[in-house]
């Protein structure tokens, strides 16, 4: 993802690469290593629900906040869509986002964030760290760390992260993770495509 803005392909062909390349490394690298299914099935999407209605509530409550230096600069950019036109109202083009969003993107950063930094933290030989281990400093290191990804939306990207985090630690089950961060981006794909809000696919 770093390279991208540098190599000469489209949007339009981005988002597929992206998506058969993520799809190979989960089939081929990371298939044995997901713990399926989740323990705790309604509770994890009640949360995922939750976190979308927060990741979407700041906007809606103070409209225009995103503008402020905090939240638009030159080191966070700015919640704006660089989408063309044609592909928001590209059958095609939506579903393969919509499947990257709703079922890689979530297995692919939960493996990352929480399956493998969270524990690195603690120790590099990672595997020897219990899943839902906790330490200050992985807890919080990891939480900052997936906030600074999500650019303009960095706070509601920090508490969604001590959330995720603590779900693992209370549940010790990452497809618990896995699960609410797809319900999260399954709802905020909905609120994306019906409500017109293309900023939050940046």
């Amino acid at each position: 993802m770093a390279i991208e803005k540098s190599l000469p392909v489209s949007p339009g062909m981005l988002y597929p690469v992206r998506a058969a390349l993520s799809l190979i490394a989960i089939l081929v690298f990371s298939r044995r290593v997901i713990p399926w299914p989740p323990n705790q099935t309604l509770a994890s999407i009640a949360l995922g629900v939750a976190v979308f209605f927060i990741w979407i509530g700041p906007d809606v409550l103070w409209p225009g906040m995103r503008n402020h230096w905090l939240f638009h600069n030159s080191i966070l950019g700015s919640a704006t869509s660089t989408l063309p036109q044609g592909l928001k109202v590209s059958a095609a083009f939506i579903a393969v986002r919509v499947f990257g969003s709703v079922v890689l993107v979530p297995v692919l950063e939960e493996l990352f964030w929480r399956g493998w930094l969270m524990r690195w933290l603690i120790a590099q030989d990672f595997r020897k760290v219990a899943l839902g281990t906790y330490s200050a400093l992985s807890f919080w290191a990891t939480a900052a760390l997936f906030a600074s990804e999500h650019g303009s939306y960095w706070e509601v990207g920090l508490i969604t992260g001590i959330i995720y985090n603590w779900w693992l630690i209370r549940t010790k089950n990452l497809a618990n993770c896995v699960l609410a961060h797809a319900v999260t981006n399954g709802c905020l794909a909905v609120y994306v495509i019906g409500w017109n809000q293309w900023q939050y696919w940046l």
